[in-house]
């Protein structure tokens, strides 16, 4: 009979114990309950509001739905930490843990973060995009695609080059295609002894004749050097972008075959030396 009322003691202590939780903490977990389903709710609608401004911005595609994503995780984790606040978990401690990690883990990864950050500003600031040529870091190539954390470049020989973003946004930096139109610059050698007059014509000649250069921009054809081995003709034109090395390699072989077919010689480096009997 001793244990059957030891038992019914029992019975009776949990029963108080669970009312006193269901008392305690019931209503607390209802209310917490009602404000997830809320929170979520909101964190919808506003990550909905947010998606539609960055359409009207016309922010970058490929950085939209990291923007998103961030929002969408920062949000979530407000919610989480208001709701353990209101079920009554301390969590002084718990940030306090959650920030000397997040301390640690920043330190370890600092390079990464720094690339995290440069992805950031190049895909909202835009100093180039898809498809433009770039110089930047000592390589040259064209963009074919800008992540968060890298950029990728495809150089004229079909090589692959992956620049990191932080030193790329941070660094000088030389885009080819943000231009309509650039500069051509040639020198032309020709010896002392042949007609510079006549040299000169030549290459007007080819380049008014050439439909690829703009006749609006003035023609640049003038002395430039008096060199060791040669006089120098400095030639520059302007043309659009798309027509810089078709138009700098075509004027380069007719300017020579031009030379040829005058007599005007084209010199190499050469030294006179005399040497005189003692």
């Amino acid at each position: 009979m001793e244990e059957v009322d030891q038992l019914a003691e029992k019975g009776l202590q949990i029963k108080d114990l669970a009312m006193d939780f269901v008392m305690t903490y019931g209503p607390k977990l209802l209310g917490a309950i009602v404000v997830l389903i809320v929170g979520l709710w909101v964190i919808k609608w506003i990550l909905k509001l947010f998606s539609s401004a960055l359409s009207r911005s016309n922010v970058d595609e490929s950085l939209a739905p990291f923007l998103k994503s961030l929002i969408s995780a920062l949000l979530k984790v407000m919610l989480g930490i208001s709701i353990m606040t209101m079920l009554g978990i301390e969590m002084t401690s718990f940030i306090a843990i959650l920030g000397a990690a997040g301390l640690a883990v920043g330190m370890a990864l600092s390079g990464t973060l720094q690339n995290f950050a440069g992805g950031v500003m190049i895909l909202l600031f835009k100093p180039f995009k898809v498809g433009d040529f770039i110089e930047a870091q000592g390589f040259m190539g064209s963009v074919k695609e800008i992540q968060i954390f890298v950029t990728i470049l495809t150089t004229p020989d079909n090589k692959t080059i992956i620049l990191p973003n932080g030193p790329l946004s941070n660094g000088s930096m030389i885009n080819f295609s943000t231009q309509d139109k650039r500069r051509v610059e040639w020198t032309f050698g020709i010896s002392y002894e042949d007609n510079l007059e006549m040299a000169k014509g030549i290459v007007r000649e080819i380049l008014e004749a050439d439909d690829r250069v703009m006749k609006d921009e003035d023609i640049f054809v003038r002395l430039g050097a008096m060199a060791d081995s040669s006089v120098n003709i400095t030639t520059r034109v302007w043309v659009a972008s798309g027509d810089y090395w078709p138009l700098f390699f075509d004027v380069n072989e007719l300017v020579y075959e031009a030379f040829n077919k005058q007599g005007i010689s084209i010199p190499y480096p050469q030294m006179d030396v005399h040497v005189h009997n003692s």
